[in-house]
């Protein structure tokens, strides 16, 4: 199967690695969307796949998250339909989460900066091991929130008053910060960053993958991860476009300046 946003590369004892390489910095497209979906339907139904992995072939980025020009665009197209606004923050939120309710362990190896949307697709996968850059749910700085199940994961992950915090100061934090709070798994160097999540991935596939695919599902269920959580991240998402704040916090991104919302 050919992709036009992501590679695979299948490796020893069943780890297959998802290579992101959506120039010029790995934004999420709906292409890019399209070809991790169908990703995660050729990885799944091959039996010779055992663990997925999940990095990015961009220097610096590991996923820069929405592409907000396109955000610009699309909110003066949805400009008083809230659904149609609601319906692109659920369609990150499906394909997240595709990922997510993949019967088989899921790591992101994350070498380069996973801010919005970036972090939102690592916390969808099972493990998280970092090597440099940034991560957090940064959307607040732009007026917006987090639209592609981040205000889920994280709450899940790291408790209501962690993740309100980083949600509400749209805090960067750098790997060991990310680690000792609990929001990614390993720290290594960008050296072994390969090396390191190649040899936990082999762990993994020595393992009963089979068993860990219904411990995962159990697990999300546990989790209350539930469509009526997204749904409302969904339509709060929408709602924010009622409020200008969007129109001022990514007017300032994109002039490098930063946002006045008190005026």
């Amino acid at each position: 199967m050919s992709y036009e946003t992501i590679h695979i590369d299948r490796r020893e004892k069943g780890v297959a690695w998802v290579v992101i390489d959506n120039p010029p910095a790995n934004a999420v497209s709906e292409q890019l969307m399209r070809d991790l979906e169908r990703a995660a339907d050729e990885l799944e139904a091959d039996p010779s796949v055992r663990v997925v992995v999940i990095t990015s072939a961009h220097e610096k980025t590991f996923v820069a998250g929405a592409d907000l020009k396109a955000m610009i665009q699309s909110g003066s197209r949805y400009a008083g339909n809230e659904a149609g606004i609601a319906e692109q923050s659920a369609r990150m939120q499906r394909c997240f989460d595709r990922l997510a309710t993949l019967p088989k362990p899921v790591i992101a190896a994350i070498n380069g900066h996973a801010l919005g949307g970036g972090c939102e697709l690592a916390l969808a996968c099972d493990f998280r091991i970092m090597s440099k850059g940034k991560i957090g749910l940064t959307e607040v700085s732009l007026g917006l929130i987090p639209g592609a199940g981040g205000t889920q994961r994280m709450t899940r992950l790291l408790g209501r008053a962690k993740a309100t915090e980083l949600i509400f100061t749209a805090k960067r934090l750098d790997p060991e910060e990310a680690l000792q709070i609990g929001l990614i798994n390993k720290v290594t160097t960008p050296e072994k960053l390969v090396e390191e999540t190649t040899a936990f991935a082999e762990q993994l596939a020595e393992g009963a993958v089979k068993a860990m695919g219904f411990a995962k599902r159990a697990i999300h269920a546990a989790e209350g991860l539930s469509e009526d959580g997204f749904s409302v991240e969904a339509r709060a998402f929408a709602e924010t476009f009622k409020t200008g704040e969007p129109a001022i916090g990514l007017a300032a991104f994109f002039q490098k300046k930063k946002p006045q919302f008190l005026r």
